[in-house]
């Protein structure tokens, strides 16, 4: 069995041998395609909005508006998203002031060049775009207390608007169900206190925090209830296949619409449950396999096929190396990673560290399972971070066969786009 799997921006070939091959676990995602262009889908769903006047009504007297948009580590389409989204705001009202807010969320800054990848030149040079800092304290304010105790605190810049709206795109979430919708302000816009208090130890160890689960997911509650809090008004979502095309799009109420792209995905996305030796999977290349801190994802997916004590070998490019300094930091020392987890899973919410949720679902699927890693990072730093290097498929199943000799192989060749799962739960 030969197959191309995502992997950076040019793929990589894996050839498997027939016979222990059990399962290949693909999403219907690609029986999807697009019935025209990018920006024809959006204009159709914002002329339907779902649970929401259209954007040009909701504008109509607003003169400070905003529009969140996704940073850097999202494949989000917004050439095809943002164009029309501002043309609506100026229809409705055409002197308003509008900034295009980054939502960084917790991760680094969005560069020059990444917001013209993202925008093209021309939005970048014309419009007024801010990026989210989670550490610049003076500029948050404070919108009330979240369903779980911690503190809303918003970027001042958005709490201060007129009319609050965002772009972004729906995908399955390890821990929050799925992506999008309410996630562009929480975590989105977020001091990083709000996000450590909503990204606590006890909420990612809670039985419904896991992927395609809304309903009874605490993260997704305090979510919601944030996004609610900040006057989101309008969402516009799109769903992708793996070849990166829109398939899908939903405008309207940051609820309504954002469950109706949910339900649309889970239909294509959830896959039955096997159990195999070695499971082979990806992040789904370019732009989620940038670092190893992203690739936790693909791993928690493997996660629920691997048997204990299998070998999970996992795809990501990883051109920018860890992603986060924290996370390195926490498998340092020489602890066990089932030593790491118990610490972490007795960490109360308001001592929440930067990326300890990540090191949480990490170090739980380190626990069980031998991680093999293919990547461009350095050997020295995948070793740290207790894994395995690897270069090339055939290399990690020879390191895997040493491990479980003759042990079956399940493949999930875009791990961050596959729920795993019979019935559909929560």
């Amino acid at each position: 069995m030969e197959l191309c799997l995502p992997y950076g921006r040019r793929g990589l070939k894996a050839v498997l041998p027939d016979s222990r091959v059990t399962a290949v676990l693909c999403s219907r995602l690609d029986e999807q395609r697009p019935s025209g262009d990018a920006e024809a889908c959006v204009r159709k769903a914002m002329g339907a909005p779902i649970g929401s006047p259209r954007l040009e009504e909701l504008s109509r007297g607003k003169k400070r508006v905003v529009l969140i948009a996704s940073d850097h580590t999202r494949p989000v389409p917004s050439r095809a998203i943002v164009p029309p989204m501002l043309e609506a705001i100026r229809r409705g009202s055409p002197d308003a002031e509008i900034t295009i807010l980054i939502a960084t969320g917790c991760h680094r800054g969005t560069s020059r060049a990444e917001l013209e990848e993202k925008f093209g030149k021309d939005i970048v040079e014309k419009e007024r775009i801010v990026i989210h800092d989670c550490t610049d304290e003076p500029n948050m304010a404070v919108l009330g207390t979240l369903p779980s105790g911690g503190v809303l605190r918003v970027n001042r810049i958005a709490a201060q608007a007129d009319l609050l709206v965002s772009e972004g795109f729906i995908e399955p979430h390890f821990f929050a169900g799925f992506s999008g919708g309410r996630k562009s302000v929480l975590p989105g816009i977020c001091a990083r206190e709000t996000v450590l208090a909503n990204h606590c130890a006890a909420f990612l160890s809670h039985p419904l925090a896991r992927a395609g689960c809304l309903d009874g997911n605490p993260l997704h509650r305090d979510m919601l209830w944030a996004a609610r809090a900040a006057k989101l008004a309008f969402i516009v979502n799109v769903v992708l296949n793996t070849r990166h095309e829109v398939i899908g799009a939903f405008a309207g109420d940051c609820d309504a619409a954002h469950r109706a792209g949910a339900a649309f995905l889970e239909g294509l996305c959830r896959v039955p449950p096997c159990q195999a030796d070695i499971v082979l999977t990806t992040n789904g290349g370019h732009p989620l396999d940038q670092n190893i801190y992203q690739a936790v994802k693909c791993m928690s997916t493997a996660a629920l096929v691997c048997r204990d004590g299998g070998v999970i070998i996992t795809a990501a490019a990883c051109q920018d190396g860890h992603g986060g300094e924290a996370f390195v930091q926490t498998f340092s020392g020489g602890r066990s990673p089932a030593d790491i987890l118990r610490e972490i899973e007795a960490v109360p919410p308001e001592k929440t560290q930067p990326d300890q949720w990540q090191s949480q679902v990490f170090a739980r699927v380190l626990a069980r399972h031998t991680v093999i890693f293919i990547s461009e990072a350095e050997d020295a730093l995948v070793r740290a971070l207790h894994m395995i290097p690897a270069h090339s498929a055939e290399e990690a199943l020879r390191l895997a066969e040493r491990i479980v000799p003759g042990g079956s192989i399940a493949v999930i060749p875009d791990g961050v786009s596959t729920i795993v799962g019979a019935q559909k739960e929560g």
